[in-house]
């Protein structure tokens, strides 16, 4: 079997079979039904809708600086001319260096999630709206990025793939570019529970496993499934990779393996951050982002 023939096997299994495998091997290990009492979750129903509107806020923020990073240095390159549209770009002419640039994208993001992780870590905002906020760009500026190498090493037509052609990489390089992006996908997920659960208001939600489970899910994996129809409504009209496939694909990996990891016993300090008063903030906020999106990118924005 060629090294592409088994990424197009693995990266379907590693994506799809790994998150219930060790969710099943969490639920395995489930000791707080015989000892611990069961504690009544609570459905904190503004932190729900805060997170909601916060994801796809930051996946809509993370996907503009994508594209605007790949359009930029395209734009400074002779004999190229492109355009930023809201969900796309596109350029005319010609230029070997075009392919290269298609991977600055990528880079971009990695490098916005490392500031924001950084951030969060270091010196985490007393609020519970900016934590999540700076949680879920971190998530974003990973996971919409990362899997793009697995992409790449399997097919050279997508933008880091197009990089990875312009650099000559072996089909050796690619596959094992392909297993480090896999493998920190599973890394990062698992480092992201902390922060997430540090939003609980009493350790005694997060205690166990089993509430350590329904913490995320209220927290983390219901608010990025709500928040799939209002970026499908930022990313319309256009073909279905453009609108449909990078979020629902996103949404499924990253969010997985942070729901099958949640039994993992983290220790975090809760109770620390502000509760949110409200939801307003991020509501206008993307309110406003979907209107610069479909008013002035929408048409497309020419960098020459």
């Amino acid at each position: 079997m060629t090294a592409t023939g088994f990424l197009s096997v693995f990266a379907p299994a590693f994506a799809l079979g790994g998150p219930v495998l060790l969710g099943l091997a969490g639920l395995l290990r489930r000791r707080d039904r015989a000892t611990t009492p069961t504690l009544h979750p609570v459905w904190d129903w503004k932190l729900i809708l805060a997170s909601m509107l916060l994801y796809a806020l930051c996946f809509s923020l993370i996907f503009f600086i994508q594209e605007l990073f790949l359009v930029l240095p395209k734009a400074f390159t002779p004999g190229l001319r492109p355009t930023l549209f809201h969900n796309n770009h596109y350029w005319d002419g010609d230029n070997p260096l075009a392919k290269l640039f298609q991977g600055t994208g990528a880079v971009a993001t990695l490098i916005v999630a490392a500031i924001c992780a950084y951030w969060l870590r270091r010196c985490p905002p007393r609020s519970t709206l900016w934590r999540l906020f700076a949680f879920w760009m971190v998530f974003h500026g990973c996971f919409q990025a990362l899997p793009q190498f697995v992409v790449g090493a399997i097919f050279p037509g997508n933008d880091v793939g197009m990089a990875m052609e312009y650099l000559q990489w072996s089909a050796a390089t690619k596959t094992v570019a392909a297993l480090l992006a896999m493998a920190l996908i599973v890394w990062i997920a698992v480092r992201l529970l902390r922060p997430l659960l540090a939003l609980a208001t009493h350790a005694e939600q997060i205690a166990t496993p089993g509430r350590r489970n329904g913490f995320v899910f209220r927290a983390a994996t219901l608010p990025g499934l709500l928040a799939l129809p209002l970026i499908l409504a930022m990313r319309v009209p256009g073909s279905l990779d453009q609108v449909a496939i990078v979020p629902v694909a996103e949404y499924v990996i990253g969010v997985a393996w942070m729901q099958a990891a949640a039994w993992f016993a983290i220790s975090t300090r809760t109770g620390d951050a502000t509760p949110l008063r409200s939801i307003a903030i991020p509501l206008l906020a993307l309110i406003a982002l979907t209107l610069v999106f479909h008013l002035v990118l929408r048409p497309g924005i020419a960098f020459y």
